[in-house]
């Protein structure tokens, strides 16, 4: 495992880091985040906070940023001011295996509100997990005094931390055959993929281990395989055609959040089930 002092990945449209980021490190992964005014297609009304600021009031509050990314536009000129997504740890809540973490989105063109949902982070193979329903997300419009509902969200989402642990520690708890791991990685596959449509991978290369440590029988690891292969991608796969090809990451915010949502939420089924 990487040292979690100096830790930090950079990739095009994202930054993550073992250390607070700072704004220059969220800017250059994400530049949206900084936007001086919203996108020009945006109405009088809209109350214009811009995201920048809600990081400040979030640091002032101890809520400091360990990832930052942002959509792609093919429209010209949206770049600036498009879907983008912050992940935020309290200050000495970083111990562990795992940290909780508050996931913020926004933008500047209108395709989203402020949300806010719970994370956890997994600091041995860097997965950024959502955690589903379990805590309830909260959509912030841009009206009114975005700033303080957003802060006031950000607290209301820690109180329910314990929820999370709690699920998380089910999930721990609980063994599966292989033949249920391999029914939680076949509704993955058909979360991932429409299955009218090529499925270029057999649900089996969703449960296999990266590492040592991702080994082993428990609800809560192989949740964790199966999202990070689903994720991360880099599976050896079938295109149509019967052509070769290798899966690729998932690199949209929207995409992303849905698919990590919808993860959390069948493992949960699974541990009710079994």
């Amino acid at each position: 495992m990487a040292n979690l002092a100096t830790a930090f990945k950079t990739v095009s449209g994202l930054v993550r880091s073992d250390r607070p980021l700072t704004n220059g490190q969220i800017f250059n992964a994400a530049p949206s985040v900084f936007a001086e005014a919203p996108h020009n297609s945006r109405s009088a009304r809209y109350a214009y906070i811009p995201t920048s600021d809600v990081v400040k009031g979030l640091r002032g509050e101890g809520f400091m940023p360990f990832m930052a990314c942002q959509a792609r536009s093919r429209i010209e000129g949206k770049a600036e001011f498009t879907k983008h997504m912050l992940r935020f740890r309290q200050e000495g809540q970083i111990n562990g295996e795992t940290a909780n973490e508050i996931i913020l989105v926004n933008s500047h063109d209108g395709t989203s509100s402020y949300q806010m949902l719970a994370g956890c982070f997994r600091f041995v193979c860097h997965n950024g997990l959502i955690c589903g329903d379990t805590v309830e997300d909260f959509r912030i419009r841009h009206s009114g005094d975005v700033l303080t509902n957003v802060i006031e969200g950000a607290y209301r989402i820690v109180d329910e931390f314990e929820q999370v642990e709690s699920s998380k520690a089910l999930m721990q708890g609980i063994q599966l055959s292989s033949r249920q791991q391999n029914a939680f990685a076949n509704a993955a596959l058909s979360v991932r993929y429409d299955p009218d449509e090529n499925i270029p991978i057999v649900t089996h290369q969703l449960n296999q281990s990266r590492r040592m440590e991702d080994r082993g029988d428990d609800l809560w690891r192989t949740f964790n395989r199966i999202q990070e292969n689903l994720i991360q991608g880099g599976l050896a796969g079938t295109n149509r055609n019967g052509g070769r090809m290798t899966t690729r990451k998932v690199t949209g915010v929207s995409e992303n959040i849905r698919l990590n949502r919808a993860l959390w939420t069948l493992a949960e089924e699974m541990a009710a089930l079994v």
